[in-house]
């Protein structure tokens, strides 16, 4: 499998989540995913893009598009300089909440994804990867 350019765009703000939903909706559309392949990107893209301004203090998203057989999927990291997750399956249960949400963030996007990764540790950042692919295309 081979990557094309990877672009990255900063998240300190709820206008650069904004921005973070367009750039992730445009690299769906080239990548042919259809409108609800598009609708679950965009969501688990911006669950983990508010988690990154919200729980890690902002970061950043890299966006890549990797080439399959068959065609090209979207890749999505989010990476933040945070306080990190002390119990990561904890945190992918649903109902698990810091805030005031109902709890359905990170284990909704993962949910929402084919391909789902996170590095992180108490005192040392989350970083969170996470691969979509449009129907009848699987990565390698």
């Amino acid at each position: 499998m081979t990557t094309v350019a990877v672009t990255t765009l900063p998240i300190t703000s709820d206008m650069e989540i904004a921005g973070v939903r367009q750039a992730v909706r445009e690299a769906a559309v080239a990548a042919g995913f259809s409108l609800v392949e598009q609708t679950k990107l965009v969501t688990a893209a911006s669950e983990l893009a508010r988690n990154t301004l919200v729980h890690g203090g902002g970061g950043r998203m890299e966006i890549a598009m990797p080439e399959a057989p068959g065609g090209r999927g979207v890749r999505l990291r989010f990476s933040d300089q945070g306080p990190g997750i002390a119990d990561v399956e904890t945190a992918l249960s649903d109902g698990y909440t810091t805030g005031h949400g109902l709890g359905l963030g990170l284990g909704g996007a993962r949910r929402l994804v084919q391909e789902f990764a996170i590095e992180t540790g108490a005192g040392r950042g989350t970083t969170v990867t996470v691969t979509a692919w449009p129907r009848g295309v699987r990565g390698a």
